[in-house]
């Protein structure tokens, strides 16, 4: 395929082991076959610091204690008091509320296992607004526990409800789109993720809702097609014009597709998924721009012709540098204005801004 060629359909774009002891297959030995037994001294259990601050508690005492300790960010401590009230005190009027505060103690201290028994007991014994949000609180542990079928599971078991509220409904979906993407089930987690909006959309016009899982679904709607955008191919040194020119228009048609979900999360406001977002966009563009730029030269240039399509291709793809810079900017000003410091995307954002940067400066010096 001819250097113009090709860059005309750019434009377009604008061990084995042996049985253990004790397992099936290797019978224990005989007693005193080999020799005397082996006897271990009992375990002696040595009392923390904090069992002796708690104990002799009362149950109004413990839960002050872990109050206090949940407000000033003392996890364990609060864990501590919350557990043993409720294992205390069954009949105390504080058993509901000590059994969610201890759930969400563990969890700040990602002892994700141990808060999925205390939300678990909570939504077996108790009704209302608490069980409904231990049982969100129970898929949110699974899905940390890497359980995802589980959580799946439970989502759907919290959406099907008859009787669950329209906000409630969102964040069901919202949640189990996020597992199935997780799950690489794709196709489903876009069918999810639309549920969710649709089922906003429905209520809104009825009822005032938060739109933070209505913006979660939207951004989880752009991470869906994003995955699709990443695994287009782009065959450039194949010398097939026409297989190119169709790669580059789904690549583009796909990398829309994903930045206008992203951009309906940033339209409802929530500051959190709108920083998100921006990043995304940022990086769909700057990876887009990656790509064509490491991507093989075409077939049959000579070093001449190569240094001259290298040069000429940069120039082209300043276009997309400049798109991911621009998103990158608001990323940041947004993050900035709003008090949002999700490091999952702020450090990657200025790296990403800085290095574009960069690359515009070097590219403007070569072709002078």
């Amino acid at each position: 395929m001819s250097r113009a060629a090709f860059l005309g359909a750019l434009a377009a774009l604008a061990s084995c082991a042996g049985p253990r002891a004790g397992a099936p297959g290797a019978p224990a030995p005989a007693a005193g076959e080999h020799g005397p037994a082996i006897t271990f001294a009992p375990e002696t259990l040595v009392a923390t610091p904090l069992d002796v601050e708690l104990a002799g508690k009362n149950d109004e005492e413990l839960f002050a204690v872990g109050t206090a300790a949940f407000g000033s960010g003392d996890f364990r401590r609060a864990a501590g008091a919350f557990a043993r009230l409720v294992d205390l005190f069954p009949g105390s009027p504080h058993h509901a509320a000590a059994l969610y505060d201890a759930g969400l103690s563990y969890e700040r201290t990602g002892d994700w296992m141990l808060a999925l028994e205390r939300f678990r007991a909570l939504e077996k014994g108790w009704e209302g607004p608490d069980a409904l949000e231990a049982s969100f609180r129970i898929a949110e542990c699974q899905y940390h526990l890497e359980d995802l079928p589980a959580a799946r599971a439970k989502l759907d078991e919290i959406a099907a409800r008859p009787r669950l509220g329209a906000g409630d409904r969102v964040r069901a979906l919202a949640q189990r789109g996020v597992v199935e993407l997780e799950m690489g089930k794709l196709d489903q987690a876009e069918a999810t993720l639309r549920s969710a909006v649709g089922a906003y959309q429905a209520a809104a016009d009825q009822e005032r809702l938060d739109e933070y899982y209505a913006a979660q679904a939207q951004y989880y709607l752009g991470e869906v097609y994003g995955r699709w955008f990443r695994a287009l191919p782009l065959e450039t040194a194949s010398g097939d014009e026409a297989l190119l020119g169709k790669q580059l228009e789904d690549k583009a048609e796909m990398l829309l597709s994903a930045q206008g979900h992203y951009l309906r999360a940033i339209r409802f406001g929530n500051d959190t998924w709108a920083v998100a977002s921006g990043f995304r966009i940022g990086e769909l563009y700057d990876g887009l721009r990656a790509q064509l730029v490491d991507a093989p030269l075409p077939q049959g240039l000579s070093d001449e012709e190569a240094v001259a399509y290298r040069k000429e291709l940069r120039a082209r793809l300043k276009v997309l540098a400049t798109k991911a810079i621009t998103a990158y900017e608001q990323t940041l000003q947004r993050a900035s204005r709003s008090g949002v410091d999700d490091l999952r995307f702020l450090a990657d954002a200025q790296a990403s801004l800085e290095r574009l940067r960069k690359v515009l400066a070097e590219d403007a010096g070569n072709a002078m």
